[in-house]
């Protein structure tokens, strides 16, 4: 098989509760996602002619071919770590039924790729309700938080963040993604540009650790950062590390710092 040929990775079509500080959007949300492995030497959108997602009762939505951005919240990105695109469209129409969702992918070539993957509510449910019960001392523990700026003498290589899981709070097994990009608020957070993320599907799938995420209460940031920057960071909740097996994800408000003036060498 050609090292330019379209191949799907994983797809999600999944719940998401959508809980971004100061957004517009109403918070029960569904999404549809397909990634794929690297095309060599050619971008994966020109490969694409058409993304389709189909479900139950003749429910069918397409994907655009164009950039993702915050306003659009459809369209693809482009992740420069794995050298990998992936396209996503968040729908705000509320939570989606249960049942089969098949996304279908036309290529240039006239072939057609298709993944499938059954959505179940009673996991979905369960996270949520743990999520909304114990919302306020989830916020309350992450470190870093609260728009400050880090201590003088705060290394900017090995910066640790943690917070409270609901397997703490509420005995609730969940996996925890956290992704951190430059900017001060959700608006400003680029899904294209992202520091550093944790990435536990890779760390399943690529790392062989089949627990990747689970109850995950910290990440050490493997990317040095810049001076006298704000940085922001969210933490996304899931019920499973497995994109094909995932049936919700709650979004929660990103948490916002400025790094000290001067750089240090060594981790906090």
């Amino acid at each position: 098989m050609s090292e330019t040929a379209v191949r799907i990775f994983d797809i999600m079509a999944c719940n998401v509760y959508w809980d971004f500080d100061g957004s517009p959007l109403p918070r029960e949300q569904h999404k549809f996602l397909v990634s794929f492995y690297p095309t060599k030497g050619v971008p994966t959108p020109e490969l694409v002619e058409r993304i389709v997602a189909r479900g139950p009762g003749g429910y069918e939505v397409e994907f655009t071919n164009q950039l993702f951005t915050p306003s659009n919240t459809d369209g693809y990105i482009y992740d420069r770590t794995l050298d990998y695109y992936w396209y996503m469209v968040n729908l705000s129409t509320g939570f989606m039924p249960e049942g089969e969702y098949t996304i279908e992918v036309t290529c240039t070539s006239g072939e057609v790729l298709t993944r499938s993957r059954t959505q179940r509510q009673e996991p979905a449910e369960a996270l949520v309700g743990a999520y909304r019960d114990n919302r306020q001392r989830m916020l309350d523990s992450f470190t870093p938080s609260g728009h400050g700026r880090l201590p003088e003498g705060t290394g900017l290589t090995g910066l640790r963040c943690s917070w409270a899981t609901l397997r703490e709070l509420a005995g609730q097994d969940a996996y925890y993604i956290y992704r951190l990009a430059e900017g001060g608020s959700a608006r400003e957070f680029d899904t294209q540009n992202l520091t550093w993320w944790d990435n536990i599907f890779m760390q399943r799938i690529g790392g062989g650790d089949l627990t990747a995420g689970l109850n995950r209460d910290g990440v050490t940031v493997a990317e040095g950062l810049e001076p006298d920057t704000t940085y922001a960071y969210f933490v996304e909740v899931t019920d499973s590390n497995v994109q094909g097996e995932t049936n919700i994800c709650v979004f929660q408000p990103h948490q916002v710092f400025t790094t000290p003036r001067t750089a240090t060498s060594r981790g906090s």
